[in-house]
């Protein structure tokens, strides 16, 4: 039967492809016994690091290890060019969008994007309408979800520019699989991730308000209780940043302030790991408890530099998501380099109407959404599921989006069966500074439950550490 997906490690069921098969040839001398012992051990060092994630709505427990797999992605330099280049260009007018809708707008105004899709995204903020963003740099850091298509296509799933989480995964994975492997790391030239973090200080360095050369940088997040809570920490203390709470800020005469031993000392970057809703409670939700009372004025005014900056989620929008192709060609004058997957907005009346009536083939989203929950897989969904949705959607089409459902490509994956294909996907990191700078490989999620497509690790997903290949590997691969 022909495979409906793209498998990334073999061209057929016994040969793999060039760039997997001195990985392949090294795991295969390896029994299930070893694999599993080494399993257990990176579980163990994940665990003793605290490298944990929270799910709230598990009535057993909330604070899980992150599941790790023990066998690589492997991505060619070739492959990877491709998709640095489309990463770079899809962000550069992703900024672009987001400059101009909280400015002149021209881009409703030649109607490239509908304003009704803008003025009903609850992400849309007036509150910065207006405000002068430094550099204009609205995004330090975007998370851009990658899948593959059946022929090997890689295509942008999802654009996560508000507060993009994992990246701290991409470094601890690398971290355990040198200790678990480090045969293999004499067999491959990858890309390094070495300078990665320098880069992330210095496009934090880069947006300081009034070119101010050395400012204090804070990391603000929501406490040890959120469930990136080791994200949070790990950045920060590898960047040499301080970690602060809502508590140890304070806002006076419209300056962000750091309460310290020795007093108070004026913060200049705020790279904030808290949604906007919650940021300002005299600006946004009164009754938040992890928010800084005036830090929107001290924004407005020019005296602290919020990343990422507030308001992005209308351009992360599910539905918006479906323009960033004409958001390239408008502001670029490009064609784009990375394709979107087919996207019906359901507030189109030809599209409400598809979509109801091929709710079996399709994956249904709710707009605003994210980290795989309130959507349908149509394919997968029981009458019921669907009888719901339908509902969900009649009663509000503009809150949804429908997308065909793309099996994601496949690797072996550590399982308690022993090594079985599971789907996966990739989340690219990227980095804004005066160019924007692509993190090798980034965060390859899997779908750990067998016929899953949810990668999500709050849904049961895991990662694995992602190789790029440098050029002497990918010389050697080749013959």
């Amino acid at each position: 039967m022909k495979k409906n997906y793209f498998d990334e490690m073999f061209e057929n069921s016994e040969k793999p492809h060039n760039h997997y098969k001195t990985l392949w040839s090294n795991m295969s001398s390896l029994d299930d016994e070893s694999i599993k012992r080494r399993h257990m051990l990176a579980e163990q060092d994940f665990m003793r690091q605290g490298i944990t994630f929270t799910v709230y709505d598990n009535e057993e427990g909330t604070e899980r290890t992150m599941p790790f797999d023990p066998l690589p992605r492997i991505i060619s330099q070739k492959e990877w060019q491709v998709i640095e280049k489309g990463l770079q260009q899809r962000i550069k007018a992703l900024n672009c969008f987001l400059e101009d809708i909280y400015t002149d707008q021209n881009i409703l105004k030649d109607k490239i994007v509908p304003r009704e899709l803008i003025v009903t995204s609850p992400h849309f903020y007036h509150q910065v309408y207006g405000v002068k963003v430094p550099k204009k740099n609205h995004i330090f850091i975007a998370g851009i979800d990658l899948i593959r298509d059946e022929k090997g296509n890689y295509l942008v799933l999802e654009d996560n520019i508000r507060n993009p989480s994992g990246l701290s995964y991409v470094f601890q994975n690398r971290y355990i699989m040198r200790k678990l492997f480090p045969e293999l790391f004499k067999e491959y030239e990858l890309q390094s991730l070495d300078n990665c973090l320098y880069e992330m200080l210095e496009a934090l360095k880069y947006i300081a308000p009034k070119n101010i050369e050395k400012p204090t940088i804070v990391l603000l997040t929501p406490g040890m209780y959120n469930s990136a809570y080791y994200d949070h920490s790990f950045l920060a203390r590898q960047m040499g940043i301080e970690l602060v709470e809502s508590r140890d800020l304070v806002v006076q005469e419209r300056v962000v302030y750091m309460k310290t031993t020795r007093g108070l000392q004026q913060v200049d970057v705020i790279y904030r790991r808290i949604d906007d809703d919650y940021l300002d409670p005299l600006e946004f939700k009164e009754d938040s408890l992890i928010g800084v009372p005036g830090l929107l004025d001290a924004y407005r005014a020019g005296n602290v530099s919020i990343a990422n900056a507030i308001g992005n989620g209308v351009a992360d929008d599910k539905a918006t998501y479906a323009y960033v192709p004409d958001m390239i060609r408008y502001y670029l004058n490009e064609e784009p380099i990375l394709s979107n997957v087919k996207t019906y907005i359901l507030s189109k009346k030809e599209d409400y109407e598809y979509a109801l009536n091929h709710l079996d083939e399709l994956v249904i989203k709710e707009r605003n959404s994210s980290g795989g929950y309130n959507m349908l897989i149509g394919p997968h969904a029981t009458e019921e599921q669907k009888s719901i949705f339908r509902a969900k959607i009649i009663n509000n089409p503009e809150n949804f989006i429908a997308q065909p459902t793309i099996s994601l490509s496949t690797l072996p994956t550590h399982t308690a069966e022993g090594i079985q294909s599971r789907h996966v996907d990739l989340r690219a990191f990227v980095l804004l500074n005066e160019k924007p700078h692509i993190i090798p490989g980034g965060l390859t999620r899997v779908a750990l439950k067998k016929g899953s497509l949810v990668v999500n690790s709050s849904q049961g997903g895991g990662s694995k550490d992602t190789w790029v290949l440098g050029n002497s590997t990918d010389s050697k691969e080749a013959e």
